[in-house]
């Protein structure tokens, strides 16, 4: 009974002290936490770090949550009317929470989501249009809500410069009539994708086999060797020479770079 009284004591003076002191002062939301107080981007490069903790969810972010992200927490609207035809990046990757963003044109009720991800995005804009540009907490680190938001938005940078090499010589196996070829890919930068297609055709008596491969490469500024195993469609390959056909890509932020190349291979092994 003693520390029964003595807890309800404590919690009556606590009580009291609030009530005399008056209500606690609490933060306010950021004055863009909805569409209509979206902050307008005037030109890029653009930079901003805001306190999103008390930014709050609405209808509107649920509509434009077409693209299954776990939450759509402590949203922020931005909007950027484009000058010219061009990529940009809007990048989030900087802030102290798990933040998501999303590219939309329209309004609420008629958005139109163009991209949305974590950490950022990038998106193809026309001139003249206008982009509203959503970050949100995506609790994809276990919780929300929100906290220092570091957004960055610019004029994505080009694809990277791609070169693509094969190699003279090549293998086969006589028990699978398998091929292998190989080469090099170099890229002028870091790439977040890059891998090699090849086609590879050889006559083998009045048949013209013909296979393809594919394989991933690591695109980091150097050059840097592929092999791929490549299997006959219609036949197995042997001994001798083999015409070869490779399309290389490799993806930066907001776009791809091509090559191609070609060249005949001498394919050795046992027959």
């Amino acid at each position: 009974m003693k520390v029964f009284h003595g807890l309800a004591l404590a919690a009556a003076t606590a009580l009291l002290t609030v009530g005399l002191a008056g209500p606690p002062a609490l933060a306010a939301a950021p004055s863009n936490d909805a569409y209509g107080g979206a902050v307008v981007i005037p030109a890029v490069p653009f930079s901003t770090t805001i306190d999103t903790t008390e930014a709050t969810t609405d209808a509107d972010d649920v509509e434009l949550n077409v693209c299954g992200a776990p939450a759509m927490d402590a949203s922020v609207w931005y909007r950027f009317t484009a000058t010219a035809d061009e990529a940009y990046i809007a990048d989030v990757s900087a802030s102290d929470y798990s933040a998501g963003v999303f590219v939309a044109t329209g309004a609420p009720g008629g958005f139109t989501v163009l991209e949305c991800g974590p950490g950022g995005v990038a998106w193809q804009a026309m001139a003249g249009e206008t982009y509203s540009i959503i970050v949100i907490d995506d609790q994809q680190d276990g919780g929300g809500n929100g906290g220092s938001m570091s957004l960055v938005i610019d004029v994505a940078p080009p694809p990277p410069a791609l070169e693509a090499s094969i190699d003279p010589t090549g293998r086969f196996d006589a028990r699978t009539g398998t091929a292998t070829i190989s080469g090099t890919l170099e890229c002028s930068e870091e790439a977040g994708a890059a891998f090699v297609e090849a086609q590879l055709t050889q006559r083998v008596g009045r048949l013209l086999i013909r296979g393809f491969g594919f394989t991933e490469v690591l695109c980091d500024g150097t050059a840097q060797p592929w092999s791929m195993e490549v299997i006959g469609d219609n036949g197995l390959f042997k001994g001798g020479k083999a015409a070869t056909v490779t399309f290389s890509i490799a993806c930066g932020l907001a776009s791809c770079s091509e090559y191609f190349a070609e060249r005949t291979v001498q394919l050795k092994g046992k027959r």
